[in-house]
């Protein structure tokens, strides 16, 4: 299933039906681990429901516990309700106002979206306590974490981005042991790609979701992923618009480590 916004004649599982107690609903976004999120309702009963087929390891609890723990600091989605059975595992969380900055809103005007990832991203940065923070995502734990898949020969069929393919991955594991020092220790969202900032049709960020890899690290761990995801989702020579919103020059070995690091698994 690919990354993106899913067909229209996407089945509904059966445990989102029943969760929608009769109200419509539609699959708004899907990833590439088979997992699915709809919009269920409308106006103020609006509500999403991520759904997550036994086996495909997307960690809705994970994430539940995370925007928990955040929601009194920044704008993230209201937890609602999780379950599971024997079919998967699901995530329930009230609306928050706005839409993806890759909404085809922002894919046809890009500019005030690349404007609010940027602040907004800086915002929650500036917002989440590093000392109050019970999660890690030190560069020092992901590297043990991508070792250990490399031993369990995971990498085997890895589809590496471009910038890395000519890397092997004992050559990505060597180069990746080099961590720069920090540059700002933040609690980073975990997955700062474009789809995962809301943003207002005036332009200006509403909220983050998608928090499942929240947690204390470099600022720049966001940051390299972040301006790099705006080359995936609206092409070449967005980055310095990127920059100027957050506040920070770029620093290419930093971006270029932890654009690796994200490639060995986030």
């Amino acid at each position: 299933m690919p990354v993106g916004i899913p067909e229209p004649e996407l089945a509904m599982p059966d445990a989102v039906r029943t969760l929608t107690r009769g109200r419509p609903a539609r699959a708004v976004w899907c990833n590439l681990l088979g997992g699915t999120t709809f919009e269920v309702g409308s106006g103020s009963e609006r509500f999403f429901v991520k759904f997550a087929p036994a086996g495909s390891g997307l960690p809705l609890a994970r994430e539940a516990a995370r925007l928990r723990w955040a929601r009194p600091y920044t704008p993230v989605p209201r937890v609602l309700d999780t379950g599971a059975d024997e079919t998967g595992t699901w995530l329930v969380t009230a609306a928050l106002t706005g839409r993806s900055a890759v909404d085809p809103r922002w894919l046809g005007d890009p500019g005030p979206a690349v404007a609010a990832i940027g602040a907004g991203l800086r915002a929650l940065h500036d917002a989440l306590p590093v000392a109050g923070c019970p999660y890690t995502w030190m560069a020092e734990h992901r590297l043990s974490v991508a070792h250990r898949l490399a031993a369990d020969r995971h990498y085997d069929d890895w589809d590496w981005h471009r910038d890395f393919a000519h890397l092997t991955i004992d050559e990505a594991l060597v180069r990746a042991k080099e961590i720069p020092p920090v540059d700002r220790l933040v609690v980073c969202h975990g997955d700062a790609c474009a789809p995962n900032t809301l943003v207002a049709d005036d332009g200006a960020w509403t909220g983050h979701v998608d928090m499942a890899a929240l947690g204390v690290a470099d600022r720049w761990a966001d940051l390299a992923v972040a301006s790099w995801s705006l080359e995936w989702n609206y092409g070449p020579g967005w980055a310095p618009a990127f920059f100027h919103a957050y506040g920070v020059d770029p620093d290419p070995v930093r971006i270029g480590y932890y654009r690796l690091l994200w490639e060995l698994g986030p």
